[in-house]
């Protein structure tokens, strides 16, 4: 540890924005099959004037020729648009409010014939079994890639004990299962709904219309690429996994998506993206159904609803970066202008954080470990610098509420 960054490489000195109520602890997105343990992360980047990057982004999107975009996407559209009925642009979602408005707005309004492409929850939840039957019910075709179960349930295993991270394998088929299909069906068109760069990375990764291949093409040896924190080939000499078990999880060649013409692109560069609109839009459209109740840890009813090991993601969040589901929901929201920062900063006060009890059990067994398994590595991943031990209790060392107005602590 120097004496400027601590554990994941994170900012010693610890800042908040002073627009929303993200701190310079949140990290970038990883590109996962190179993050193994001790990774050093890189931190949101703020501004001299204490404003976060995700925040200087959402003031020039205020900027953006709206029009203009659009027309862009038009342009796209009929650069890809086949004329014979079959299938140009391939949709990856699980039912998500996101994933919902762009299948639909490229089939009714844009005229395109979107394949949708799942990488289902390691554990459904009924309201995400629900929302996805009615994405399909609501006139589409859909390619559900079932994984190999004993492999899933052991990568989710070692991406817990070995990094706090149980929503790796989700996240890696998330990104890769898109593109490959792309280049199985021949379909060059990929598109995503929102680019979620934007809350967190640094603003130059937001200016494109484009997905960086980093995150799901690699030309890379198994001896160099890593699953839960273990070699890849480690994982099959350990597991007895064949390359073809691990194969989905694992970059897809370059040269493949070459061949097929393949780029992945956000609809959320091209048209305005506001997160509660696309809300509406789904509920409109498709039936899309919040739950019945907030999820634990934030006061949002509508957003990452289907996998019951996102409630679980959320917390180790919250444990290893002091950031929880409720400030990655408020600070979104203040940007958007649906809340004050002050509102903000009640609801994290009330919320964030909360330990994961709906959903535990159904996680602990599913990834085959004991409660104090569970604690063991939840107090391994928690960070020095951010948490102190106040009684029988871990508290956080600089909560948001007792900040000043600079950001600071």
């Amino acid at each position: 540890m120097s004496e400027e960054f601590g554990k994941y490489g994170l900012p010693l000195e610890v800042k908040f924005c002073k627009k929303c109520t993200m701190s310079n602890q949140r990290p970038s997105s990883s590109v996962e099959f190179k993050n193994v343990k001790g990774e050093k992360k890189r931190p949101l980047s703020f501004d001299e004037h204490g404003v976060c990057d995700a925040c200087n982004f959402a003031e020039k999107k205020k900027l953006i020729d709206w029009v203009e975009r659009e027309k862009q996407f038009r342009d796209l559209c009929d650069r890809f648009r086949r004329h014979d009925g079959r299938y140009d642009v391939v949709v990856p979602g699980s039912g998500g409010k996101d994933s919902v408005m762009a299948a639909h707005l490229l089939k009714y309004k844009y005229g395109m014939n979107p394949i949708l492409v799942t990488w289902p929850p390691a554990i459904y939840t009924g309201i995400g079994r629900f929302n996805f039957d009615r994405w399909l019910e609501s006139g589409f075709a859909n390619y559900t890639y079932n994984q190999n179960r004993r492999v899933h349930r052991i990568l989710t295993q070692q991406a817990f004990l070995n990094l706090c991270h149980p929503f790796q394998p989700f996240i890696l088929g998330q990104k890769n299962l898109a593109p490959k299909m792309s280049a199985l069906l021949d379909i060059p068109l990929v598109i995503f709904g929102e680019n979620e760069a934007e809350y967190g990375n640094a603003i130059a990764d937001n200016e494109k219309p484009t997905r960086d291949p980093k995150y799901y093409s690699a030309e890379a040896r198994l001896d160099e690429l890593y699953l839960g924190g273990v070699n890849a080939r480690e994982l099959m000499e350990r597991y007895q996994f064949t390359t073809a078990d691990l194969e989905a999880y694992l970059p897809i060649d370059p040269n493949k998506l070459q061949q097929v013409g393949t780029e992945v692109h956000y609809l959320g560069y091209y048209l305005r993206w506001h997160p509660q609109e696309t809300y509406y839009f789904s509920v409109e459209n498709t039936g899309f159904m919040p739950n019945w109740h907030r999820t634990e840890g934030s006061y949002s009813k509508y957003s990452s609803l289907d996998d019951k090991i996102d409630w679980l993601h959320y917390y180790t969040a919250h444990v290893k970066f002091g950031l929880g589901r409720a400030t990655y929901d408020s600070a979104q929201e203040i940007r958007n202008g649906d809340i004050t920062r002050d509102e903000g900063i009640a609801l994290i006060r009330r919320y964030d954080g909360e330990y994961p009890r709906q959903y535990l059990d159904d996680c602990l067994r599913y990834m085959d470990i004991t409660a104090e398994q569970f604690h063991q590595v939840i107090e391994e991943a928690r960070t020095p610098h951010l948490w102190r031990m106040v009684g029988e209790e871990w508290q956080l060392r600089y909560p948001i509420w007792e900040t000043t107005q600079n950001g600071r602590p």
